[in-house]
């Protein structure tokens, strides 16, 4: 018997990083964040944080919130889903348009879009 499904994960640093972490669909934002932070790549180094608490990620270009679950995003199990991962002490307003235009032109900068 196999065991519950697995959402795998490559997450994308701004440095243009990347590593793959499964993941299961009740983990939340926060859950990731940690994990990673407790598991960072001997690669990532350079780009070590000081807490979980300050990285975020980004999926379809819209920051997630701590308490959102790969579930409800309905990824799908069995394939790979890239999100970005960076680190941020707060997160936007949501719908903000001010702020949508900053992280289009932060990820336009480094190349990412």
């Amino acid at each position: 018997m196999c065991g519950p499904p697995k959402i795998t994960l490559k997450l994308i640093l701004v440095s243009g990083k990347t590593k793959e972490f499964p993941f299961s669909p009740s983990n939340s934002a926060a859950d990731i964040a940690k994990h990673v932070y407790n598991h960072w790549p001997m690669d990532w180094e350079e780009e070590q944080v000081s807490s979980p608490n300050i990285l975020r990620l980004i999926y379809q270009g819209r920051f997630l919130h701590g308490n959102v679950t790969l579930g409800a995003l309905k990824l799908p199990h069995g394939k790979i889903t890239v999100m970005h991962l960076v680190a941020r002490e707060t997160l936007p307003e949501p719908n903000s348009q001010g702020n949508c235009r900053k992280i289009t032109f932060f990820f336009s900068l480094h190349g990412c879009l």
